[in-house]
This record gives structure tokens, sequence and C-alpha cells, in this order.
């Protein structure tokens, strides 16, 4: 059992109850946009992460960070990437793949909009964490924690830092 951290569009900003809520998770996953490197090593030093590059992320991450990570955790098959839209309106650049060799888990962020939907089509869980930066039209800055294990997502937890005025 592993249980993990996912956060999305930190656009240079890392709220400081990040930590707090990731304390007892294994690993962090970053689904992109994260803004600069030092938010990106800030976390790597508090715990292992996974990471992808958004559009706004520069070369000093991009260097660092793929634009699409895909692996088994767990048992289960996981797709990281950035832009990649949601059940029934995935991305165009995703769209081929998806329909060819669907993950267990797909994972983006980009819109700054939560999600946590089934494609029962394609037999998929998707998850967006929303964003955690305060860059963008969210209301709320959110994150989300869950757990894998035997193949299964659980425990999907979603999480909210602040609501911004």
């Amino acid at each position: 059992m592993k249980k993990i951290g996912l956060i999305s569009d930190t656009h240079s900003f890392l709220h400081p109850r990040v930590k707090h809520y990731f304390k007892d998770v294994d690993e962090i996953w970053h689904a992109g946009d994260i803004g600069n490197i030092e938010i990106a090593d800030e976390l790597k030093q508090f715990k292992p992460l996974k990471a992808v590059y958004g559009n706004i992320d520069g070369t000093e991450i991009r260097k660092e960070y793929p634009k699409n990570l895909r692996f088994t955790e767990e048992g289960v098959d996981v797709w990281i990437t950035h832009i990649g839209g949601y059940p029934n309106k995935y991305d165009k650049r995703v769209y081929e793949e998806i329909q060819k060799n669907p993950p267990q888990l797909f994972i983006c962020g980009h819109s700054h909009i939560l999600k946590a939907m089934p494609d029962k089509k394609l037999n998929l869980i998707h998850l967006n964490p929303g964003a955690a930066g305060k860059v963008g039209f969210h209301q709320v800055l959110s994150l989300m924690r869950f757990e894998l294990s035997n193949g299964k997502v659980d425990k999907l937890e979603v999480i909210e830092l602040e609501k911004r005025i």
C-alpha cells in the first residue's frame, strides 16, 4: 500500500499547509505548472516526487520532468500529464493513446477545476486536484490524497487549503 499526495498548478507558490496535509504520504505527485524549480526541489526534499511539466514551466523544469509520465505503482497503471482533458472531453494530444491503451488512473492538471470521475467506457479513474497556487480563476486552493493498493485506488480525499477572496 502506498499513500499519495496529489497537487497541481502551484504556479511558483507552495501553500504552507501542503506539508501538513502530505506529512503521512509516501510520495507526492505534481501534475504540472510547478512554476519554478525551487518548488519542485522543496517538495522533493520533503517526500519523493513524481512530476510532469506544464505549459507555464520553463526549461529548468522541463529538463528535469517529462511532459508525460506513465508507470505502474502498487499494481495500478498510472498516466500523469498536465493537459489531458477528462472523460468524453480528452485533449487531442492524448486522445488516440488513451483510447488505444487506457491507464487505470489518468491524472492531469491545467484546468484549475477539481475533478474525480470515472470513465466507464475506458474503465479508468480520472483525477484533477484543481489548483494549489494563487494564479488563476479558481476560488479554492485544493489538493488530493489517496491510497494505492492491490491494483486499486482507495480512500480518495479532497483537501481545501484556502478559499480565495
